[in-house]
This record gives C-alpha cells, sequence and structure tokens, in this order.
C-alpha cells in the first residue's frame, strides 16, 4: 500500500502560513503591549493569550461562527471577495494561526521588555527616529525571543487538530494536515500511516525541543563571553 504524502505537505504548507500572518501581527502587536500603557490594557492581553488556555474545539466553534457562511466575517468574505473559509485550506491556515498567535506573542513581548531602554534612549538622542530604533536596536536586541517564539509557533501550527476540524474539516488532499490524518488513520484501522505520522511529528517535536535548549544555552555562554570580554 503506498504512503500518502499529501497530509505532510499541506501541514507544512498551512504552518509556513500561519507563522507569516502571526509573525506579521504578533510583533507589532507585542511591541505596543510593552511599551505602553493604557486602560484596559490587561483585558486585551487577556484576549489576545486566551487560545492558549481554551480548548481548541472552543477555538474552532468560534472561529465556524465568525467565519461561516452567515457569520459576520465570513459573510462579508463571501460577498465582497467571494471567498469561503469554511471547508477550505484558507480555514486551517486561520485555525492554525489563531492557536499559534499566543506562543509568538508572548515569546516576542517577553524579549522586548527585557531590551534595556536606556539603549533606546540613547539612540534617539542621537537623531534615530522610533522605526530606526524599532529594526536596528529593539529587534537585533530581542531576537533571541523572536526565533523562539517563530519556532514554537510553527510546531504549534503544525500540530493544530480541533479548530482546524472544526473550521476547515477533513478534506483529503486540502484541509486533511497531519494531525486530522492521524486520527481518521487510527479510526479507520490504517495503524501503518498513523504510525509513520506519529514519528514524523514526534521527531520534529523533538528537534524543535532540542533545538531550542542548544539555541538558547549557545546565545547564553556568548552573552556571558561579551560581557567578560567587556
Amino acid at each position: 500500500m503506498d504512503f500518502d504524502f499529501s497530509p505532510i505537505i499541506l501541514s507544512v504548507k498551512v504552518a509556513t502560513a500561519a507563522v507569516l500572518i502571526v509573525v506579521i501581527l504578533a510583533i507589532p502587536i507585542a511591541t505596543l503591549m510593552a511599551k505602553r500603557r493604557f486602560p484596559g490594557k490587561a483585558v486585551v492581553e487577556s484576549i489576545l493569550t486566551l487560545p492558549l488556555v481554551l480548548p481548541p474545539s472552543v477555538v474552532g466553534f468560534i472561529l465556524l461562527y465568525l467565519f461561516g457562511k452567515n457569520g459576520p466575517i465570513g459573510k462579508a468574505l463571501g460577498e465582497l471577495f467571494g471567498v469561503t473559509v469554511v471547508f477550505s485550506i484558507w480555514g486551517a491556515v486561520i485555525a492554525a494561526a489563531v492557536v499559534s498567535f499566543p506562543m509568538m506573542y508572548q515569546s516576542v513581548k517577553a524579549a522586548i521588555e527585557s531590551v534595556d531602554p536606556q539603549v533606546e534612549r540613547a539612540a534617539r538622542t542621537l537623531g534615530a527616529g522610533e522605526l530606526r530604533v524599532f529594526f536596528t536596536i529593539t529587534i537585533p536586541l530581542a531576537w533571541n525571543g523572536v526565533i523562539a517564539g517563530f519556532v514554537l509557533a510553527f510546531a504549534r501550527s503544525l500540530g493544530e487538530f480541533g479548530a482546524t476540524l472544526m473550521l476547515a474539516g477533513n478534506i483529503p488532499g486540502r484541509t486533511s494536515t497531519m494531525p486530522l490524518a492521524i486520527y481518521f488513520a487510527s479510526e479507520s484501522g490504517n495503524t501503518r500511516e498513523a504510525w509513520i505520522l506519529v514519528a514524523i511529528m514526534v521527531l520534529f517535536s523533538f528537534l524543535v525541543i532540542f533545538g531550542l535548549n542548544h539555541w538558547n544555552k549557545g546565545n547564553g555562554k556568548n552573552s556571558e563571553g561579551r560581557i567578560a570580554n567587556g
């Protein structure tokens, strides 16, 4: 029996698209939340991190309501652009982006908060504008957190199951990502395919954890060396 590689390819495509969306949204939002104080900030932050603690099925149900044909967002997309999110690859991308957003957001926010504000102020006194300070001072100093958030968000997107099933369904070749393929292969008694996909997911997850630990240790030693030399 030939092995179906489409869930692997589809999962990588969905995770890549989801992480690109997450990066575009999470970095400016995390910067704003780290640098600014405003009324209701705690409420906004709780909403941003809510998908981290909600059951994926609950997230999927909310997304299904919002992006369904009669939902506020889904109806507008259908009328304006003729786009249908439910039971499409875009549904899988949106589900993956929503559940992985808190991973990227929290990592970037913590990294930006750790940047010494005196360094940023020094750059401003030398005439650097806000965008230049952000791209030449803040982001480089917070780079470890950005990379860690990116990798964790990609891994979370790749492993998303519940919200994807609710919003995108399980359509072979279109929305059947690896977690969905594992579940339905197991249900249908196709344990060979399920075990192959499980092995791939376990190996990838191990490499993510191992790589991040190695990255953090290496950068910690480099930082200690720079301090000692300084």
